[in-house]
């Protein structure tokens, strides 16, 4: 495993030629990135629609490409259940994930007990490039890993299939709350 910088895994977003595979497997996150927004929410206000559609549009142009390329994204997210608020905020703002194109499921950590799960969230490119994302237990990033180890690769596909073959598509599953 080597150290990789946020921005070098971000390149991989448009480098695949296939599929990229996403798992998340915290119930907060406490990114930069999403914080403003989140805490915007909490509060009960409406998030701006202009800030919120320029907010996602680099994404969304991205998928964009990435779709007429032929390539898929797949974005699989276990949750304890009753959900957080945040995993709640996360399923309201999914649509825009699905409306750009990915594949998202749901997996409550109950049903995952029977799985073999990595200990940390990963995208995995192409069945040949796997990141890993550090988190402290507060959700901050603290670093990224990269491999191209076969034998790491295929262990976390094959857990991620697993998974994805018991998990719920986003426009079934109903998170409940606390």
């Amino acid at each position: 495993m080597e150290p990789i910088s946020e921005e070098q895994r971000d390149s991989y977003f448009t480098a695949y030629r296939r599929e990229a595979l996403h798992l998340e497997t915290r119930d907060i996150y406490s990114t930069d990135i999403e914080r403003s927004r989140f805490q915007t929410w909490l509060r009960g206000e409406a998030l701006d629609p202009t800030a919120e559609a320029e907010w996602w549009r680099p994404w969304f142009e991205m998928m964009a490409v990435n779709r007429a390329a032929g390539k898929t994204l797949r974005r699989l997210r276990v949750v304890s259940e009753p959900v957080t608020k945040y995993i709640y905020f996360e399923w309201l703002d999914a649509f825009n994930l699905v409306q750009s194109g990915e594949d998202v499921r749901w997996l409550p950590r109950r049903r995952a007990s029977r799985l073999l799960l990595p200990g940390n969230d990963f995208w995995m490119f192409d069945s040949e490039i796997l990141t890993f994302t550090h988190f402290d237990g507060d959700g901050h990033v603290l670093d990224h890993e990269l491999t191209t180890d076969p034998a790491i690769v295929r262990q976390c596909e094959a857990a991620f299939e697993a998974a994805w073959d018991v998990a719920t598509p986003h426009h079934e599953y109903e998170p409940p709350q606390a």
